[in-house]
């Protein structure tokens, strides 16, 4: 569709109803107009092997397609396929002219709603996401299944769907995702499948391959009065018919993306029980590296578009590279053993971002002094609290407390069987040792990354941090100055240390380091 064409679907007189204003955005396949009432999405004209839109006929039949499936979930969302006009070179959705396109129409729903902005905002709850357990479940009960149906869960179909993949993020390499890690996660999947192909079978055999909805993440949710979960895939069966357990665990991997690996627990129990599908978690890791593994491809798609500016396809690239590495930590989770990570090392190098990022990455419990800090002063986590070095919540005896905190939290995870990633600065060497004999108490390895960096960079990241209302510490340079002298170093014979500097090195490419120190990749 040309510029111009799409510049006349902005005018409100191209639509039906009236509206106030137009808002057009993109996705890697399609237009999406947002009228005051109303959005009408218009299919691209693209093929991307598993996606073909090339002709007229095709992109009307899959508009009718995606009516027909997404009410399932939604039957009052999707009003029908509408025609798109052309009259005099200027194109609208009423009036004259010879059709050239067709839409789907759809009520527009509250996007103060949406699950992905919920999310943002930090205001969903354990029952929101019940509710959208027991939704999926539900639906999951009364899909469709038949023969046909059934061979998608076929091993073949499988390895074919991930091969697929795998040849399609080649051009996004090493832009989106390092070839290494792409080979790490081909690796693990054949692995998997080979030791795994009677839990396979299982599946196909319990019922669990059916007629699903196959994109179930947060952007495709909304809470309102009910839950509505839209936008499924209606243009390949092979991406709809699938295990039960593939579909719920797109919504699992979108939540700890956004780093929330409580609504993802919250909503596996729930799904759990109204299913009663237990066998799920033996081909769960599977099904949510494939899911972030496909979310880091079609993200990366949107590099190939020329409609999109540039600005946005690096934020796209961006995200693409985050969704890769989740993929990673998915599949060398189950060779890590259980361990307890602590980050040290002075305020300003940058530990706390590392100890985030692997994480998120391992799926790990992250406890962060200065979070306990404040929750025992009885702050909110990004109040400032402007104290001078060693007095107030920092002096000797509150941080003598939130250690003790941080201690009781770490030796309750680690006996729980999790692999715990602890920030702090660590400074003294008796709180690293009480840290060592905790973990040989319960059983787990313990490894201190000694996080360190050249002075400027330091400077320039606490200045920063004293300007971002977000920012949770209230580290600045006088303080790291003062804290420096205080700080006791690794010694011999203080156990497993793996020390990385971030000066000039991007985090995840830090992260990466650490995972080849510790032996997972």
């Amino acid at each position: 569709m040309e510029k111009r064409q799409l510049e006349s679907l902005l005018d409100p007189a191209a639509y039906e109803e009236a509206t106030s204003t137009v808002q057009l955005r993109q996705t890697h396949v399609s237009f999406l107009f947002f009228t005051d009432s109303h959005v009408y999405k218009i299919k691209k004209e693209v093929d991307f092997g598993f996606l073909n839109f090339m002709s007229l006929d095709r992109r009307r039949f899959y508009c009718e397609e995606e009516v027909r499936l997404n009410r399932r979930l939604c039957p009052d969302m999707y009003r029908g396929v509408v025609e798109v006009r052309d009259f005099e070179g200027k194109l609208s959705f009423c009036g004259p002219g010879r059709v050239v396109e067709y839409a789907v129409k759809m009520k527009r729903l509250p996007e103060d709603r949406m699950l992905d902005r919920l999310l943002e905002q930090g205001s969903v709850t354990d029952e929101d996401v019940r509710r959208i357990a027991r939704a999926i479940g539900e639906f999951h009960l009364a899909a469709g299944r038949s023969r046909e149906i059934d061979a998608y869960g076929d091993m073949d179909v499988i390895r074919r769907n991930w091969e697929e993949n795998f040849r399609q993020v080649d051009e996004f390499i090493p832009r989106c995702l390092h070839g290494e890690d792409r080979d790490i996660v081909r690796r693990w999947v054949e692995r998997f499948m080979e030791e795994h192909a009677g839990s396979f079978a299982d599946r196909v055999a319990g019922g669990y391959i059916r007629d699903c909805d196959g994109d179930i993440h947060s952007e495709n949710i909304c809470l309102n009065d009910t839950v509505y979960i839209f936008d499924c895939i209606e243009f390949n069966p092979r991406f709809r018919f699938s295990d039960t357990a593939a579909d719920i665990a797109f919504l699992l991997m979108d939540l700890e993306f956004h780093g929330r690996r409580d609504l993802a627990q919250c909503v596996l129990d729930q799904y759990c029980r109204t299913t009663g599908d237990a066998g799920l978690r033996g081909v769960l890791d599977f099904y949510l590296a494939y899911r972030a593994f496909v979310r880091g491809k079609v993200t990366a798609f949107r590099l190939r578009d020329p409609l999109i500016p540039e600005q946005e396809k690096e934020a796209a690239a961006s995200m693409a590279r985050r969704y890769f590495r989740l993929a990673r930590g998915y599949a060398v989770r189950g060779s890590l053993p259980l361990s307890t990570i602590v980050f040290c090392g002075l305020m300003g190098t940058g530990k706390s971002t590392l100890a985030r990022e692997l994480s998120f990455e391992l799926g790990a419990d992250l406890l962060v002094s200065d979070m306990v800090r404040k929750e025992l002063a009885g702050l909110a986590p990004t109040e400032r609290c402007r104290e001078e070095y060693n007095q107030g919540i920092y002096s000797g005896s509150f941080t003598r407390k939130t250690y003790h905190e941080l201690f009781r939290r770490i030796e309750r995870k680690s006996s729980a069987g999790c692999t715990v990633v602890a920030d702090a600065s660590f400074f003294r060497r008796e709180d690293r040792e009480r840290v060592r004999e905790m973990a040989a108490s319960a059983g787990t390895s313990c490894v201190f990354v000694h996080v360190v960096c050249d002075e400027e960079t330091m400077r320039r990241r606490l200045t920063a941090r004293g300007e971002d209302p977000a920012a949770i510490s209230d580290g600045t340079w006088e303080l790291m100055l003062r804290q420096r002298v205080d700080f006791q170093p690794p010694a011999p014979g203080e156990g497993t240390w793996i020390e990385v500097d971030t000066s000039c090195v991007p985090p995840g490419e830090t992260v990466t380091c650490i995972l080849r120190r510790l032996g997972v990749v």
